[in-house]
Formats: structure tokens, sequence, C-alpha cells
């Protein structure tokens, strides 16, 4: 494979005229797609076959006029200090307010005055306004007369919120990728002691994460996707994209440096780090599609959306790279910044007293310190997972001062916090033989649940509130119509406590028997049951997903290295880093230390899909910095030099770029760490973290000093196993024997290959 990369490279060089026309006019007609073809995204997460779920298709199925998972918009009015919302000018202040918010698209509107939900001081009461569609489907007019409604209570003299899904939340400034281009800059100019040479990954990582994000957008007109799947692109296209070009970038500024022609040059870069850009694209590719065996909807996208852009970053590297340093010229390897000058320029040999080289040989004088050490440092990290809990994002989350925020705090102060979250037991009487009697039975069971000591219920709300034989008739028909009944359970805690998961369960316990009992089942369903339900199901399913990606990421790795242990080892070195970036994530989001560096004012549970994402995501990228590292002490060893010290010469070779290519990496998503969106916050904190764990604690101390101990033996592999596994030749042994062979055999003198 080296050969042909290494064709592919030089071509790329000569050509290069015609591979950027190519990828410019790619762009240039994703460019034209998205402005034209693209739709909405939708960010709730869905999961058929799901209690919490089912519910809704049952309330669907039953009632098609219904929208019970439409959206909804909470709104919160907020009387003045020695008012009331019942003082008549406030009353009809409230009154106007609610009839201006009506549209074609709302299906209901609960009046607080009528539906009673004003607090006991009188001064705060919210309406509940229910649409027929979900939030990706409301038309600017329902959002407008939403925040004309706002104005207008406001100018009236009323504090006035809105929560719910109803209101999109605005565009945020790009922050994490300015955060994230500046510190990929400042790094690459370091490294590489020129500004053209640092703008080069730059440049070509700017048009894989344009052309993978405008491919995205114009899917969303034919399939709905999440801002989340967008987003996450191009968080990985960026990070990768840079530090892709940075390898095979360093690369061909080495082979120049020995005085090969530049075209040459080019397509030995690509032909050599290209090789380990390609591997290590794979396993990434393979960590974030093997997401879709999940079969968990949302988590598919980001997966392929994320392997997609990783895809267009691989070959923007093996094939726009080359063509751009084709325009350059002599110019990428000339020139300099002054204050840069004199450092050296590789690490040739053990007089060059480089940091990579004293690293090294500090860790291959205190192998054992060092393994040990930075195992129970991990160790040690890892201590808050125990306690991790997991929930959906909610405007509890919300930044501090935003409209969801204030209205989410503004119920929970006046009415409980689990006035946020209420749960909806659905009672499905189809197959009852006295249907009244079975909705009764769980409304009983539930008012029981909340008079026993400690219980977590504040109000059971039946299907009948009123004792007026017309609302008696009422719910009958309606019951014998539709063959369902709603109750409504008022938790005492937050949507995201782990004490109303426990009530979910708890409820859920105390109905089970109700088929058996009356024929009649019931099912638990609201925003809280929909986390524990999707928790539940990505917890069945993630030992096949590590099986089936860790699998293949093994074998893959085994071809590369022609090792058994060497990818045993980088998978276990994996489970250190995963450990101290949800360490990290608990400590910081869920116990609150430092949060006010990332601009959170409050604590929350850890987001319900980061564990399996991050695993995805963290290892596809662990391996990424495995084969860079680990590629170089192959090179050296299957040369020659004695495994030992192969690996203080690989590490030599390479610590450099992978130090680089490690912090563009964590400043990229530490820069998505800063925006206001949660769940784009958690994921760039928690890669972060991961990565600077995975690069410097795990990959640069605990991996050379486990192969520093093992030595030679690192690289076995059974007899038995050699025939069944391809030979990739990842360190270009072939190639490099095919463009240089012996300049002298047998007596006779030859000039080397070229190539053609």
């Amino acid at each position: 494979m080296a050969w042909q990369l290494f064709r592919l490279g030089r071509w790329s060089f000569v050509h290069h005229k015609l591979v950027v026309g190519a990828w410019v006019l790619l762009l240039a007609l994703l460019g034209v797609g998205a402005a034209t073809l693209s739709g909405q995204t939708d960010d709730n997460f869905q999961l058929k076959g799901i209690e919490s779920t089912d519910a809704f298709a049952l309330i669907k199925e039953r009632s098609p006029q219904a929208a019970p998972d439409g959206a909804t918009a909470r709104i919160v009015f907020e009387a003045p200090e020695g008012q009331s919302l019942s003082d008549p000018a406030n009353k009809q202040v409230v009154t106007d307010t609610l009839a201006t918010v009506k549209t074609t698209d709302v299906q209901s509107i609960a009046d607080p005055f009528t539906a009673g939900t004003i607090s006991q001081n009188g001064r705060v009461g919210y309406a509940t306004v229910s649409y027929d569609v979900q939030a990706v489907e409301l038309q600017d007019a329902d959002r407008t007369a939403l925040t004309d409604a706002q104005a207008s209570a406001e100018d009236a003299g009323l504090t006035v919120a809105i929560g719910g899904d109803a209101l999109a939340a605005t565009a945020a400034p790009p922050t994490g990728e300015v955060v994230g281009i500046v510190v990929a800059l400042v790094v690459l100019t370091i490294t590489f002691g020129s500004l053209l040479a640092a703008g080069m990954p730059l440049l070509t990582a700017a048009i894989g994460v344009g052309v993978g994000a405008l491919a995205i957008t114009t899917l969303t007109g034919f399939v709905t996707l999440s801002s989340t799947t967008s987003a996450l692109g191009t968080m990985l296209g960026l990070a990768v994209g840079i530090d892709y070009a940075l390898f095979i970038m360093s690369r061909y500024r080495s082979e120049v440096r020995k005085g090969r022609p530049l075209d040459e040059a080019a397509g030995r870069a690509v032909g050599t780090a290209g090789s380990a850009v390609v591997f290590a694209g794979l396993t990434v590719i393979i960590a974030l599609a093997g997401l879709s065996v999940c079969r968990v909807p949302f988590l598919t996208q980001m997966g392929l959306g994320g392997s997609f852009t990783v895809a267009i970053a691989v070959l923007i590297a093996l094939t726009l790279l080359p063509a751009i340093l084709g325009f350059a010229g002599e110019r990428v390897t000339s020139g300099g910044l002054r204050f840069l000058v004199g450092r050296p320029v590789h690490s040739g040999g053990p007089e060059v007293r480089t940091n990579g080289r004293r690293w090294v040989e500090g860790v291959a004088k205190l192998k054992w310190p060092a393994l040990v050490g930075g195992v129970l440092i991990a160790a040690v990290a890892s201590i808050p997972v125990a306690s991790m809990q997991l929930a959906l994002p909610d405007d509890a989350s919300a930044p501090a001062g935003s409209n969801a925020r204030v209205a989410y705090d503004l119920i929970g102060d006046s009415f409980g916090a689990g006035a946020n979250g209420p749960l909806v037991v659905v009672v499905d009487t189809k197959g009852a033989q006295d249907p009244e009697a079975a909705v009764g039975a769980v409304t009983k069971d539930l008012q029981a649940m909340a008079t026993q000591p400690g219980s977590d219920i504040t109000a059971v709300i039946p299907p009948v509130t009123s004792d007026d034989p017309a609302a008696q008739k009422s719910f009958q028909d309606q019951l014998q119509a539709m063959q369902l009944a709603t109750i409504t359970v008022i938790p005492s805690s937050g949507p995201s406590d782990e004490a109303t998961k426990n009530l979910v369960a708890d409820i859920r316990a105390s109905v089970e028997d109700l088929p058996a009992q009356t024929g009649a089942r019931a099912l638990v369903t609201g925003q809280t049951a929909v986390g524990v339900d999707i928790s539940d199901k990505l917890s069945s399913v993630f030992p096949l997903y590590l099986l089936v990606v860790v699998g293949l990421a093994v074998f893959l790795l085994i071809a590369v290295f022609r090792s058994i242990w060497v990818p045993v080892k980088a998978a276990l070195g994996f489970l250190l880093s995963i450990g101290v970036s949800l360490g990290a994530t608990v400590a910081v989001f869920q116990w609150g230390w430092l949060n006010n560096l990332l601009g959170l004012d409050t604590t929350s549970p850890v987001m319900f899909l980061l564990p399996i994402l991050l695993t995805g995501i963290l290892f596809g990228l662990a391996m990424d910095y495995e084969v860079f590292l680990v590629t170089r002490m192959r090179e050296a060893y299957v040369h020659g030099t004695p495994a030992r010290q192969a690996v203080v010469d690989g590490f030599v070779h390479s610590a450099r770029v992978v130090v680089a290519a490690a912090c563009i990496m964590i400043g990229v998503f530490a820069g998505f760490a800063l925006t206001d969106n949660v769940i784009l916050k958690t994921i760039g904190f928690a890669l972060a973290v991961g990565l600077l764990a995975d690069a410097f604690l795990v990959r640069m101390t605990i991996v050379p000093a486990v192969m520093l101990i093992v030595g030679k033996r690192m690289w076995w592999m059974p007899k038995w196993l050699g025939p069944l596994v391809p030979n990739l030749d990842i360190e270009g042994e072939a190639l490099t024997s095919r463009l240089d062979p012996p300049a002298v055999a047998d007596g006779i003198e030859r000039e080397p290959v070229t190539a053609r």
C-alpha cells in the first residue's frame, strides 16, 4: 500500500492545479446544495421500542389529533413585589398575552388561573402551550408570536420567561472553531518555525471541514438530523484534519532536508506518514461508524456524520496537502521566524538533545516507577466514575440568565423542582373488563405511594379532578372512546435527580401486576422516564459495541504492527484514558469542582449519551496516537535497531509531532467546551481531558515504559497467525527498498530507482 500512496502523493504534487481545482469545485457544489436543499435540524432524542416512547405512540394511535411529543412552551409570569397575578390588571395582561400566542399550530393552552398553576404567594404562575407539531416543524410565526407576547407582557410590568423546546436557541458564535484554530496556528508555528508551513494544515483542514459540514447540511434536506451531528463532525474534522496534515507535512519537510526532489519528497511523505494516517483514520472511522450497532438513531447519525468528516480529512491529507505543497515549492521549507531559528529541526542522533529524547531516556531509567505511577494517577482520577449519574439535558443546565433557565428556576422555586418534569402514567384500558375500575386502581396506588414516609411524590393529578357529574360523564365518554387515561404525577425532586429516576422505577413496579388484576396496562412516560429508558438501552448495547469496535480495531492494529501485544497494550491503555476523562467530567459537571471556569453555575448529572459516545470518539483518537508513535518504533525495529533502543529512537523521531498534534486536538475540543450548548460543552470537555491523559500520560509515559520493560517480546506474533494477517508495510520498508536499492551490490554501482 505504501507504494500506491507514494504514487498518489507524487501525482497530486505534480498535478496540483487539477487536484486543488477538483476540491474547490466540490466545495462550491456542496455550498450550493447546502444553500438550496438544506432542511431543519431536530434535537429531540427519540428512540422507538422503549416504554416511555411507546406511551406517546399509544396516545397518538387512540387519539390521532393529539401530539403528546409535540413542542411545548411554558410561559412563566411573575408579578412585581407586593402585587399578585390575580390582580385585575395583571390578570388581564396574562389573558391578553396568552391570546396573542394562539397560532394555527397551537393545540391547547393551559391557563394558569384555570389550571391552578399559581404559586402560594400569588406572584408566579405559568401557562403551558402545547403544539400539534414538534419543535423542528414550528413556523417562524409561532416563535414570533411567543417573543412578541413576552415583550408585550414585560412592557406591561410583568417579568416573563419562556421555557420548553418551542423557542429554538439562537445560533451562538463559532467560539469552538475560533479557539481551536488560534491554538492550532500557535502550535504549528512553533513546530514548523514558519507561518507559511503552519498555514497549510489549517487551510486543508478548513476545506475538509467545509466539505463535511456542507455535505451534512445538504443531507438535512432529505433526512432529519440533529444539530449536534454537524457540530460533532466539525469538531472532529477540524481536529483530525489538522493533525493528519501535520504528520504528512512534518515527514515532507524531513525528506526535503535529506535532499530529495520535491515531488519525490511529497510521494515519500504520503507513502510513509500517509500510511499511518490511513490506518489512524480507519480506527476512528471504525469506532464512530460502529455506533450504528447500537441501533439508536441519533447515535447512528452522530457516528456516521463524524466518520464521514474523518474520511474526508484523510482524503484531504493524502491529496490536497501534497497539491498545495506543489504550489508552495521550496518556500515551505525555507525562511522562518527569527525567534524560532536555531531550534533542532530533527532528532537525528543521540547528540541532538531534544526534549523528546530527554523525556524518553528518563522513562527508560525509571521504567517501573513510570508505569506504576502512571497507572495510579489514572486510577485515582477515575474514582468519581463510581458515582456517575446520567440524565437527559434539560433547562436546568441552560446558561444563567437565558430565557429557558429563568423559566426553569422560577417554576422550581415557586412550585417545587418536580413541577419542571412531571411524570405521566398512561393507562391502556383496551383489554380491561372494567376500565374505570382499572384507572381508579392505578390512581389509588399512586396516591398511596404519595402518603408513604419519604415519598418523592408531591401530587397525583387523576384524569377527573372534579366531582361534578358533568365532568364524570365527560371522562367516561372519553375513556370509552379512546380506551386510555392519563394520570399526572408531580415528583418532589427535579427531572434529572436520582430520586426521580428511582420514582420511575417504583411506579413501574407498583403497576406491573395491573394486567393480571384488571386486564389493563400502565406505561410511565415523561422527560425523566425517557432519559431512564434511553440510558438503560445504551447500557444494554454497550458490551456489543465494545466487542465489535475494539475487536475490529485490534485486528487492524495486529495487521499494522504485526504483533499481538502492541494492540492489546493499546486497548488497555485506552481504559485508563476513558476513566480519567469520565472521572474529570463527573467531578466538574456533577460535583461542581471548578465548574465556573467553564461558565457553569450549577451542577447536573452527566449527559446520558456521553459514556458511549466518548468511548467511540476517544478510542479512535487514542489509536491515532498509538499508530503515530509506535509506527516509528516499529520502523526502527524492522530496520535492525534492537527492540529497546528502537523504542527510544522511534519516540525521539515522533515525539515533537505527537505533542503538537495532541496540543492542537486538546485546543480544538477545549474551544467547544466554552460554548453555551451543554451537549457540545460536555463532549468538548470530556474529549479535551481524555486526549490530555491519553497523549501525555498513557502514550508518552506508560506505553514506552511497558515496551521498554517487555523488550522484543512486544513484537511477538504466533507463527500460524502470520500468513492470515495481511502485511500492510505501514513503516514503508518495501517502499524504501524499491526507491533506494543498495548503491553497491556485487561490485557494481547502481543509481537509485526513479519513481514513475
